[in-house]
């Protein structure tokens, strides 16, 4: 599938874009792999780990999504874009609103018109839980841009291809609650906001394996969604931090109790596969061959909803520390 490809991933340093780069060039022989970020000691170290001298397909390409030029240029001669890059923090996007929207709005925007002008076959962009009824600013930004990608195929007329890839939290991930818990129990307790919260549970590499599977079944305009287990909020308390006394703060500003990824008003254009939803947009739910593919999908009640409060699939502490565990090891590992 990516084989003599050219491709690039926008915030190509971030924890997913590593992951990603990581497995390309274990699996596949790109023509290129290009790394698009505007940090540029990221990109100096990440080149440490993939070096040009013994990856002769790597390229570094310093840039920002906000800049329509700088994509004009990266976009040449490229067949395939992961659109990764977006300001994520959810207090930090309410503090500085703008500068969300400029990123995560303005940005994908920029990052569509680069795709079509440019010729570029797929676009695969990374969106998140929050973008589903979103409470907060940054959920609001995702769901904006979740729209300009799944909208963009009416006006490519289908020269460029765009998808959407959806899904909740990435264990350890920057931002996570992970971290916290690790830094927290060595004091002995820790701080949970409600202990009736859930959320949905992926690891880096299903993450990263759940895109390349929505880049190979992409017909255009979709969102997808994994079907991922839940976990509550003190497992996961309890895989990280055993033993420990547990605080209760609240709920904090533009948090959810539960993870909602497949919405009431999203149902009605849903499709139920063995191991994932695809979400279609109205003006092409009737008409896309996902309606009919290999008879394996069938239509989601108008009713359904997907979220972590809901769902058939759990992990305890011992799931979640068996994650945990798994996803250290593959962090661990260089080629």
């Amino acid at each position: 599938m990516l084989n003599d490809k050219s491709i690039l991933v926008t915030g190509g340093t971030g924890s997913f874009g590593k992951r990603l780069v990581r497995t390309i060039l274990a699996r596949y022989k790109p023509r290129r792999l290009i790394v698009f970020s505007r940090d540029e000691l990221k990109q100096f170290e990440m080149q440490q780990v993939f070096p040009d001298s013994r990856f002769d397909c790597m390229r570094y390409f310093l840039g920002d999504v906000r800049d329509k030029d700088r994509l004009y240029r990266a976009f040449d001669g490229v067949d395939v874009v992961i659109h990764a890059a977006a300001l994520k923090q959810v207090p930090a996007a309410e503090y500085n609103p703008i500068e969300a929207i400029r990123t995560n709005v303005l940005g994908a925007a920029n990052v569509i018109d680069a795709a079509i002008d440019k010729g570029v076959r797929n676009v695969v962009a990374l969106s998140t839980d929050k973008a589903a009824n979103p409470i907060n600013l940054y959920g609001a930004t995702k769901l904006c841009s979740d729209k300009l990608f799944t909208a963009a195929r009416s006006y490519s007329n289908d020269r460029t291809r765009f998808c959407v890839v959806r899904y909740g939290n990435v264990i350890g991930s920057r931002g996570s609650v992970v971290p916290v818990f690790q830094r927290q129990k060595l004091t002995g307790e820790v701080t949970i906001t409600d202990e009736r919260m859930t959320r949905f549970v992926i690891t880096l590499d299903q993450g990263v394996q759940f895109v390349l599977d929505s880049l190979a079944r992409m017909q255009g305009g979709e969102i997808f969604v994994p079907k991922i287990p839940s976990v509550r909020i003190n497992d996961i308390a309890e895989a990280i931090a055993p033993g420990c006394t547990r605080k209760y703060v609240g709920i904090r500003p533009g948090e959810k109790l539960h993870e909602v990824m497949v919405a009431e008003d999203d149902a009605r254009n849903t499709l139920e596969f063995p191991h994932h939803f695809a979400i279609l947009p109205d003006a092409v739910a009737m008409e896309n061959p996902l309606f009919t593919q290999n008879g394996t999908a069938r239509r989601c009640p108008e009713d359904f909803r997907y979220s972590s409060d809901r769902n058939d699939v759990w992990v305890d502490a011992e799931g979640f520390d068996a994650l945990w565990a798994s996803e250290q090891n593959s962090d661990a590992q260089i080629l």
